[in-house]
């Protein structure tokens, strides 16, 4: 709290998680990623609880491939992957994105001024299908 340097240990967080969001040179959600992933988590001894966000990296910034993401790793959850604790979409009332003007009135309202989005009724789709699949 004074500014010194400090070393602290804790118990850990169990609600802890990793994001795989891809990378560099390709996506990370297919089973082998997570699977991956799980294992190098494991090794630190931590649980092995993985978010993946279906948008950046993962579906190379395209708001539409986004559902590639989320349907298969509903479809690993389904098939019994608990490691998998959740998904992130990028998603707003309509979809693509906007650039910042100075002049705010020639902004559309519910349109992304940073990264391109889902639309909702493409939102509401997805979370259906969850549902159905997972329900």
């Amino acid at each position: 709290h004074s500014g010194n340097t400090s070393i602290v240990t804790t118990r850990g967080n169990k609600y802890g998680h990793v994001i795989l969001r891809g990378g560099r040179l390709s996506p990370n959600f297919a089973e082998r990623d997570v699977e991956e992933a799980m294992q190098q988590i494991k090794k630190g001894n931590l649980d092995p609880n993985i978010l993946v966000d279906c948008s950046h990296a993962n579906s190379g910034k395209e708001p539409n491939k986004q559902e590639i993401v989320w349907k298969s790793i509903v479809q690993q959850r389904k098939a019994g992957n608990k490691s998998l604790i959740g998904l992130m979409l990028e998603s707003h009332l309509f979809g693509g994105s906007q650039n910042l003007s100075e002049d705010l009135s020639k902004l559309k309202y519910g349109v992304s001024i940073t990264d391109a989005c889902l639309d909702f009724e493409g939102t509401v789709q997805l979370i259906e299908y969850a549902y159905q699949e997972l329900g």
